[in-house]
């Protein structure tokens, strides 16, 4: 329980300061604990559905405007949420670890090659351009156990020119969609570890607060830094473990 609930606060912190799921942090901390990629991303989902409501909370008066728009890419992450069970009771370990390592090397490249403020282009995107990009990006993420922000964030900050502090708020709020229904999606297949997921979740709360709070005080280029960084580090980890 102890390492468990540590696992929750370091994951809160990520979470909060980085404006992603967790899942990005705790499989990989998960995996190297000896939980198999399936029961890692059981525990994962159900840690973002604490982290990813209470987080969008805290971030709600500051990103207001950019939330309008998560509603949708929220709606659409949803729906592709749900069909996670299916791809994750047919996919083996193996090929789930090869997606989330490809993922994360492509988010690098996007956020280095990206610059860290600018100004949203309101003219480039629709709602249903938002629905598709959520839904997609919901299918993958739920999949993987991530809540989906290592992959949108990338998307918004590159295509749709919002800026990174921005995105990150926005990539939080659309992982309490995808995680909701990845959660119902896995419990559904009997994948779902509940009480290990509810320690993690829990416990992730009190990460969260200090990683928003520290988040607002850091300037956006060394944002970006910080970003890339982890997930950098996060890629080895990866790498490491398959080999």
């Amino acid at each position: 329980m102890y390492e468990l609930a540590a696992f929750g606060i370091v994951t809160g912190f990520i979470s909060g300061f980085f404006g992603v799921g967790g899942g990005m942090i705790l499989v990989p901390m998960l995996l190297l604990s000896g939980y198999i990629m399936k029961e890692a991303v059981a525990i994962s989902i159900m840690q973002m559905v604490f982290s990813s409501i209470y987080g969008s909370f805290l971030n709600s008066k500051k990103f207001t405007n950019v939330l309008k728009d998560g509603i949708i890419i929220g709606i659409g992450g949803f729906a592709g949420g749900l069909q996670s069970g299916y791809v994750v009771t047919n996919v083996s370990n193996e090929t789930l670890q090869y997606i989330f390592i490809l993922i994360l090397f492509y988010s690098i490249v996007k956020i280095f090659i990206t610059p860290a403020e600018q100004t949203c282009d309101k003219k480039s995107k629709n709602k249903l351009t938002l629905f598709i990009i959520g839904f997609f990006t919901g299918l993958i993420a739920m999949s993987i156990g991530v809540g989906g922000s290592v992959i949108l964030t990338p998307i918004l900050i590159g295509f749709l020119k919002y800026d990174l502090k921005a995105a990150t708020a926005l990539g939080l709020f659309f992982v309490i969609f995808s995680s909701i229904a990845g959660f119902t999606s896995l419990s559904l297949s009997g994948h779902m570890l509940y009480t290990q997921g509810a320690i993690v979740g829990i416990f992730s709360l009190i990460g969260v607060y200090f990683g928003i709070m520290i988040k607002h005080k850091v300037q956006s280029n060394s944002y970006k830094k910080y970003l890339l960084i982890l997930n950098t580090i996060i890629l080895i980890t990866m790498i490491i473990k398959i080999l």
